[in-house]
């Protein structure tokens, strides 16, 4: 077998270039081999010819040396790649090609240009042919990296295979390293008395938890008693993370580096060691827990009178499944019923007074799937967002709004003190026009004159096309108009939520960035007013692992997807559009919520389709049949490919226009709008 080695060329002959300077960025690589390194700052990604990679694969942080090079018709900003700074992957799944003195893994991912050098004393048992995980030890420049098989995966392996392969591609470490484990082994079980001391004491105080059914790691708690005048006192209780890691240590610096929780569909990736997410942080009922809380003085009508933020130590008296909640609420009966009933009526009002001051109430839905003991997808749940989940998201919401506002009052040296907000950036014009522009071809009107005014009509039209056919369409398009949500010391506020000032307090056990946050809250309640140094790239960070996270969930969900759909090829579902490219448009089914492909190749036969992207549609040239986001088909399931990720769909029936009559009915109603304002 041949094997793919690194070549380490000189510069293209015949160019003239001039070195200007050291940048740094995150490297993508085409799959032609060229690089392309994006640089905060820069409008045009800098180009990384293959022979300058310098052993940079797609997706680490490089430090580049910049030239310029002078092209026909503009500059071109070319590079050569001087430092790996940061590496996204480390592990790698592929098959074993052994010889007698040496070994290779040969990477299953297409785009790792570079087979793995393995010695043979660092085969730990593997053999020839073998499917293994190996991790790289040692990068060179103009040969092979060395590795270490990790593990040997066998075929009955598929779905651990599958789903260890998307963690590594997405950068996240599948073990915690010895030295990790060892700090948090050594961590004592029994709470400390003295600190015990020094804390709020919660432990009289009524006090539960709400989560998923097969959570494990429970990082928050409510408590609750009542006050005089109609007023409660609400305590938001959040796991305290940062009093068990040492800043700088094994376990800190590891946290750091995954910074979040992966939750895939059959498995959680964990940000801590499980001794510290599942026991010694996990707010277990009938346990002594340290928590860091946000206390409120509040009403039914959700005005908080007063608050406060403390440390704190607290034994939840009863762990609620959010099912168990919801049929408090509903029916009024069940353990702490009255107690659950008051936090209902505070949650419904803060959500009430949060909509009215701007956030924007997209509604969402969870797709899950239930798994046989090998993790094969038997099953698919949809799981809607019920008033228990509500109930904490709001109070949630209301500890990371507060304690942000509170962060925000401290300055240093003149200037606001550096602090880990959560931001969302207003919707980008251009987008948002677009949007607005199809939604009116529907009759909805949405007024972008101002912020307020945009949220406020978005939320109009989110209600007034609630059951409508094109109610999917356009809560999917407006969701896509929607600038991300980061982590950034550049407090900008949350558009989304409607907040001034935001961030992430209520879930340390699973990201970083919370865990910071209380450190920092920690220091300013003793009096300790000092920026953290590198605050704003661990954020950066931190959003970097967060979007390596979606795309992972992403990516898994997809599998299953595919997994599940392998039963139903040749079978007809009815579909609705969830996409339009110019190569196809993508189906989910109305049944499973499976998306596959109907390629536009497959459609060849009924027309000629050119792609509106400001309709959001592929148009037939001849017959004028539109397929666009939120049309209902009747599709084939024809093929599901488990390598690929990957369903494709054929037309089964010819589609029904109901969108273009939709348009047609919008225009009509624009109309009649218009006479009216005339009169």
């Amino acid at each position: 077998m041949g094997h793919k080695h690194i070549k380490n060329k000189k510069s293209r002959p015949g160019q003239e270039a001039t070195k200007v300077l050291s940048l740094s960025g995150i490297i993508d690589i085409a799959r032609s081999g060229m690089g392309f390194v994006a640089v905060e700052g820069l409008e045009r990604d800098i180009v990384i010819y293959p022979e300058n990679l310098n052993t940079a694969l797609k997706g680490d942080k490089v430090k580049v040396d910049v030239m310029v090079r002078k092209t026909r018709d503009n500059k071109r900003v070319e590079g050569v790649v001087k430092e790996v700074l940061v590496r996204k992957q480390s592990e790698f799944l592929g098959r074993l090609d052994v010889k007698p003195t040496f070994a290779f893994l040969v990477p299953d991912n297409e785009k790792v240009p570079v087979d793995i050098f393995i010695p043979i004393d660092k085969l730990n048992g593997a053999k020839d042919g073998d499917k293994a995980m190996v991790r790289v030890t040692e990068w060179r420049r103009s040969k092979n990296p060395v590795g270490e098989v990790l593990r040997v995966l066998t075929q009955e392996d598929a779905n651990e295979i599958a789903m260890q392969e998307i963690l590594s591609e997405n950068g996240f470490p599948l073990d915690f390293p010895d030295d990790v484990l060892e700090e948090a082994a050594r961590i004592p079980d029994v709470l400390d008395k003295k600190e015990i001391a020094r804390r709020e004491d919660f432990r009289d105080v009524l006090t539960m938890t709400i989560d998923p059914i097969d959570a494990k790691d429970f990082d928050d708690a409510i408590s609750l008693r009542t006050l005089k005048g109609g007023y409660y006192e609400v305590g938001v209780h959040i796991a305290d993370v940062s009093h068990y890691l040492q800043p700088g240590g094994p376990l800190d610096e590891e946290a750091l580096n995954r910074a979040t929780s992966v939750y895939l569909p059959d498995r959680v990736l964990p940000m801590l060691p499980e001794h510290l997410s599942n026991m010694l942080c996990s707010l277990r009922p009938d346990e002594d827990k340290f928590t860091f809380s946000a206390i409120f003085t509040i009403n039914k009508k959700g005005k908080v009178k007063d608050y406060r933020i403390a440390k704190t130590v607290i034994r939840s008296d009863r762990r609620f499944t959010y099912e168990e909640a919801q049929e408090i609420i509903e029916t009024g009966e069940g353990d702490y019923a009255k107690e659950v009933l008051t936090l209902d009526a505070i949650a419904k009002a803060l959500r009430a007074e949060r909509f009215e001051h701007g956030a924007i109430n997209f509604s969402s839905s969870e797709v899950r799937f239930r798994l046989d003991e090998q993790g094969k997808p038997i099953g698919i749940v949809v799981k809607e967002s019920k008033d228990a989940h509500k109930l904490i998201e709001e109070l949630m919401l209301l500890a990371n709004r507060y304690v942000a506002g509170y962060a925000q009052e401290f300055t240093y040296k003149g200037k606001p003190l550096p602090f880990p907000y959560r931001i969302h950036d207003q919707p980008i014009e251009e987008k948002l026009s677009a949007f607005a522009s199809f939604a009116s071809k529907f009759g909805y009107r949405l007024n972008l004159q101002s912020p307020e005014l945009i949220a406020r009509s978005f939320n109009e039209m989110l209600k007034e096309v609630n059951g409508k056919p094109e109610q999917h369409m356009l809560e999917s398009l407006g969701i896509r108009t929607m600038s991300k949500a980061i982590y950034t010391t550049e407090n900008i506020g949350h558009y989304g939520l409607g907040f001034e000032h935001y961030c992430h307090f209520t879930s340390p056990i699973r990201r970083y960035p919370d865990v910071l946050v209380h450190r920092i809250v920690h220091d300013l309640l003793r009096g300790k007013v000092e920026p953290v140094k590198g605050l704003e790239e661990m954020c950066r960070h931190c959003s970097d692992q967060e979007r390596n996270a979606m795309e992972a969930e992403r990516t898994a969900t997809k599998y299953k997807q595919v997994e599940y759909m392998q039963q139903f090829v040749g079978d007809v579902f009815e579909g609705v559009i969830s996409g339009v490219t110019s190569f196809g448009v993508f189906v989910e089914t109305i049944e499973h919520k499976c998306e596959g492909m109907l390629s536009v190749n497959d459609l060849s036969a009924i027309d000629r389709f050119d792609f509106s992207e400001s309709e959001y549609a592929l148009v037939g040239r001849y017959t004028g049949i539109r397929f666009t986001i939120g049309q209902h088909l009747m599709i084939r399931v024809v093929r599901t490919d488990l390598d690929k990720r990957q369903i494709d769909f054929e037309l089964a029936e010819m589609p029904a226009q109901k969108v273009a009559r939709r348009i047609a009915k919008g225009k009509d109603r624009q109309q009649e709008q218009k006479k009216k304002r005339k009169k």
